[in-house]
């Protein structure tokens, strides 16, 4: 009998986008509307679709080898885990989820210390407990089945909901008062799994796998001609050519150049690479870069 890793991938907002990247990475999963277990074409690997917020647990007791899920619902569950990577990606953009305490723009609630004796609502109810503890104030703490946003102007004093560049929140009117915790999303590992040498092998290099994918995202490669008497020139003027690939041409007096470098430069790099007398300049995308 074949040794399986059982991998549990987050069921909904980043659903989509962890199935993307697992793709570039080199696992192709298909998941079907009838079924919570996805194929995947790995036979060592089995995937379960469950819900971010249950995932930690789960890996947790053991009924999953892995997973990935964000570092707040860990902290929520006050999960018992070994966290392997942190890996930026998320539905909007590349940037951390953060909870945050909110309340109607018109909300006389200027700190959280206003907050003593009034009613919060919220999906993380042991993160705001603790939050509320640690700055000494005393509230009700309710939790939220959904439409969180809605509730704060008629049902509860504030709430506590997760967001990535605000304009939900600003949408609904309403005012951002405190940061609670900020969340990425995480690998993690059942203990007794990460002491399995085998297992452990499958999840580092999993790990691997996807950080390459990650990491290209934001570069690309960049090949192009130039005479060898301008290329000490080119190099010195441009500090984003870092360790580039040198190789003579056929055609004497001229090297052929490669490297690769941040997409976000490419726009002004390409001009300056024609002016100092690059030829044959070609860009194009990476699929995974491993340091």
């Amino acid at each position: 009998m074949s040794k399986k890793l059982r991998f549990g991938l987050p069921k909904g907002s980043l659903q989509e986008a962890t199935i993307e990247k697992l793709a570039k990475a080199g696992f192709n999963i298909q998941v079907s509307s009838r079924s919570y277990i996805p194929y995947v074409d790995d036979e060592e690997m089995e995937i379960r679709l469950i819900r971010a917020q249950e995932i930690s647990r789960y890996v947790e007791h053991g009924y999953l080898d892995c997973g990935i899920t964000g570092h707040d619902w860990i902290i929520e569950n006050g999960s018992s885990v070994h966290e392997v990577g942190e890996f930026l990606f998320s539905k909007v953009s590349r940037r951390p989820a953060r909870w945050v305490l909110c309340v109607p723009e018109n909300s006389p609630v200027k700190s959280v210390k206003d907050l003593e004796g009034k009613r919060i609502a919220t999906e993380v109810v042991n993160l705001t407990k603790k939050y509320l503890k640690k700055n000494g104030v005393k509230a009700e703490v309710e939790f939220s089945w959904g439409a969180t946003e809605v509730k704060a102007h008629e049902l509860v004093d504030a709430i506590v909901e997760v967001t990535e560049t605000g304009s939900s929140l600003k949408a609904n009117k309403l005012r951002i008062v405190d940061e609670l915790l900020s969340s990425t999303p995480r690998l993690i590992a059942n203990h007794s799994a990460w002491k399995d040498g085998w297992k452990r092998k499958k999840i580092e290099t999993l790990a691997m796998l996807l950080k390459g994918a990650l990491d290209a995202e934001a570069k690309v490669g960049l090949k192009m001609n130039i005479a060898e008497k301008n290329l000490e020139k080119l190099l010195s003027d441009l500090p984003a050519l870092r360790n580039p690939t040198i190789s003579s041409l056929s055609l004497k007096g001229w090297v052929a150049v490669e490297t690769i470098i941040d997409e976000k430069v490419v726009r002004v790099l390409i001009p300056q690479l024609k002016a100092a007398g690059a030829e044959g300049i070609i860009e194009y995308p990476l699929n995974k870069v491993v340091y």
